[in-house]
């Protein structure tokens, strides 16, 4: 029995949202090349996305179609709520050989279903499609005319659900589970990596009632000058005293993705972190007294950085982004960005992440909280203290 994590209805209206996009766009067939939409549409669910892999919607057909490597679509039939013929599996004799390609074979299998001319959207910015997948396709659909069809998903999914809501608001809970524990295991001699694993434990086991998935980002902690660059990886380096360590968590439940960024202080706090963090509270306060429906992504950036001004502080980054459905190697759904020149109207069912990083020289700090735009207003997902946690 195949646990879905939606119901059939909820994929349809998915479907209905996508192809009402395709129809306005005048496309006849949509490949799918982004391994979280392909989850969104389908339910398929595996780490199997290192070889190509695509999810075909065409206009007429009820059912989407998944084709990926054949030893695969045994998972499929396992995750995916589509009938077995619409779960499709390519030759082993395909995998990684200089003299074919993947694309071939399925340029081939679209053209003998009838789906090698017209109108073709295709995504080209997914992380896992290579510029060689493209062009052996188009070699292969010579009669197709293709169009660039990259984040048309995405701005579907960008208006979660109230289920995907009930995913998010328990990946929350292990967000906070994963800054619990970094609470409790970094301090001056502990390796980053000791550290690292006692987080990753919490965010796969920390709740009885769920499982956690893998994190599309793995953790980040940054310690002393590693906290000036905001994705340097962890090593067996040592906390050291008096360190500034910002941390950048998340906790995921059914690929759902809610991040938590906090900040702690091993020792006395240095003034310069002290009030860069009142700066960075109160600029979090502006931007959520100003996130509702109706507000513009730039208005919301524009609240925090009036804040940041008045301390003399300035940040040239984007301050969030929406977040959702996620795969490595990224959590970010490529939409709505909190930044000058974004002019997106939020509504409600927008989930934001906005992370207040504050990235120095030699130091830095970072609080984030994730965020549900509501009908009146919005709400954080994660309740856990802002403040600069201080361990003595």
């Amino acid at each position: 029995m195949i646990q879905l994590p939606f119901a059939l209805t909820e994929y349809k209206a998915r479907l209905h949202a996508i192809r009402t996009e395709m129809a306005r766009r005048n496309l006849d067939l949509l490949i799918v090349n982004d391994v979280a939409n392909q989850h969104y549409i389908t339910g398929y669910d595996g780490w199997s996305f290192y070889t190509p892999q695509v999810v075909l919607v065409t206009l007429a057909d009820e059912e989407p179609v998944w084709i990926g490597r054949a030893m695969d679509a045994a998972g499929g039939l396992l995750t995916a709520w589509m009938k077995p013929e619409n779960v499709v599996g390519f030759p082993e004799d395909h995998v990684q050989r200089a003299d074919r390609h993947p694309m071939d074979w399925i340029a081939a299998w679209m053209t003998s279903k009838g789906w090698a001319k017209g109108h073709i959207g295709i995504e080209l910015e997914a992380y896992y499609y290579s510029p060689k997948a493209h062009a052996r396709l188009t070699a292969g659909l010579p009669n197709a005319t293709f169009h660039d069809a990259d984040l048309l998903v995405n701005w579907v999914r960008s208006v979660k659900s109230p289920v995907e809501v009930d995913y998010l608001r328990k990946a929350s809970r292990l967000a906070e589970a994963a800054v619990t524990a970094a609470y409790e295991v970094i301090a001056p001699g502990v390796r980053e990596c000791d550290a690292i694993a006692k987080i990753q434990a919490a965010q796969v086991a920390g709740s009885p009632d769920f499982a956690g998935d893998i994190t599309a980002l793995p953790p980040t902690i940054l310690g002393g000058e590693n906290a000036s660059a905001p994705h340097v990886m962890w090593s067996d380096r040592r906390f050291g005293e008096n360190e500034t360590v910002a941390l950048e968590l998340a906790g995921v439940v059914r690929r759902y993705t809610a991040g938590l960024a906090r900040t702690m202080q091993l020792g006395a706090m240095p003034a310069k972190v002290s009030d860069t963090s009142k700066a960075v509270l109160e600029g979090m306060e502006a931007v959520l007294d100003t996130i509702r429906p109706g507000v513009t992504a730039e208005a919301v950036e524009a609240a925090w950085r009036q804040v940041i001004q008045r301390y003399g502080l300035k940040k040239e980054s984007r301050i969030g982004y929406s977040i959702g459905v996620a795969y490595p190697p990224d959590w970010g759904e490529h939409t709505i960005s909190l930044r000058p020149g974004d002019t997106t109207i939020l509504k409600p069912g927008n989930v934001l992440h906005s992370i207040l990083g504050m990235w120095m020289d030699g130091w830095g700090i970072e609080v984030s909280e994730t965020i549900l735009v509501t009908e009146n207003g919005c709400e954080t997902l994660t309740s856990f203290p802002r403040d600069i946690h201080v361990k003595a």
